[in-house]
This record gives structure tokens, sequence and C-alpha cells, in this order.
């Protein structure tokens, strides 16, 4: 084999490499970060002392000048577990988009957030489904009457040279 061949399948298989999609919802052993947080026993209802319902506003696009020229955001939703001691379940993680459909739900069972951990994930910059007025509907709850979960949503986005990024945080639409 000559050089020029050794060379042309070198870049092909480097192109091929770099074409690789990279999902930043997936860890390092190539599972779903929520799918790998699921509890295996079903949540006892009784025993939890804390529950709340978080809307979390959310927004894929925005408006950026006066001509309504619209540039699309990738955005990370945060759940973040403040306890020191205790567990935090997570039983829905729904996104809505700006008419209020839902576009997807992210788990089919209760993931239990450990303590002082963090659970992310990301909605792409290309996933425009959502809209200008899109959220989440987060279904939390605890054992711990105390527990105080931090929920937000970064957006992030860039026109031109110009890069920018912002972040929302979770109101509680129903608190026990």
């Amino acid at each position: 084999m000559s050089n020029s061949y050794l060379w042309i399948s070198i870049c092909f298989v480097a192109i091929l490499w770099s074409c690789e999609t990279f999902d930043p919802n997936v860890d390092q052993a190539g599972e779903d970060e929520f799918k790998a947080l699921e509890v295996d026993q079903d949540i006892n209802e009784a025993d939890q002392k804390f529950s709340d319902v978080m809307y979390v506003p959310i927004y894929s696009d925005i408006y950026f000048d006066h001509q309504n020229q619209k540039v699309l955001l990738a955005a990370t939703l945060s759940i973040r577990n403040t306890s020191y001691s205790d567990s935090l379940y997570i039983s829905k993680i729904d996104y809505f988009e700006t008419g209020g459909d839902l576009v997807r739900s992210y788990i089919e069972r209760p993931i239990n957030l450990p303590p002082m951990a963090t659970v992310n994930y990301v909605i792409e910059k290309d996933d425009d489904t959502g809209g200008p007025g899109a959220n989440f509907i987060v279904e939390l709850s605890s054992t711990s009457k105390d527990i105080r979960p931090l929920i937000q949503a970064v957006m992030v986005g860039e026109t031109g040279n110009k890069g920018f990024a912002f972040a929302t945080d979770a109101y509680s639409l129903k608190k026990r």
C-alpha cells in the first residue's frame, strides 16, 4: 500500500470518528443518566414527608433582535439534592412545548438522587420542539420534611461572535 492510500485511509477514519454524535445525557458507561438512577422498588407514599411539583421554564429559542430573529439555545435542566443526609426521589420529569402539549416524558420509574448529588439533562441546541415557552414539570418527594431541593435551568446560545447564557429557577406548584 502506498503512502498516499494510507494517508487517505487515515483521513477517512478520522472524518468518520469526528462525525460521531456525542449525547450529553449518557454517562461514561453508555447509560442514560436518569436510567442509571432508577429505583428497583416502589416508593412508599406514606413514608414521604415532603412532596412537591415544580414548574421549570425553559427556552429552546428566543427572539434576538427587532426583526424577530430567533436564536436556538441549548438548555440544561439541573436537579440538585442539597441535603447532607437524605435522598430525593424524582417521580416525574415531563417536557412541554409552548402550546402546553407534552413533548416527552424523561423517566418511566422514579429515580433516587442521593444526598448532595445532582442530575442534569440537556436539551440540545438543535432540538427546538419546545419553543420559547417550553417548560418542565418535575415531581419530587423525600422521607425528610426538611429537604430543600434546588432546580434550575441554564440556557446557552450564541449569535455571530457573541455568546450569552442565563438561568431560570423552578417554582413550586404544590408543596406538602
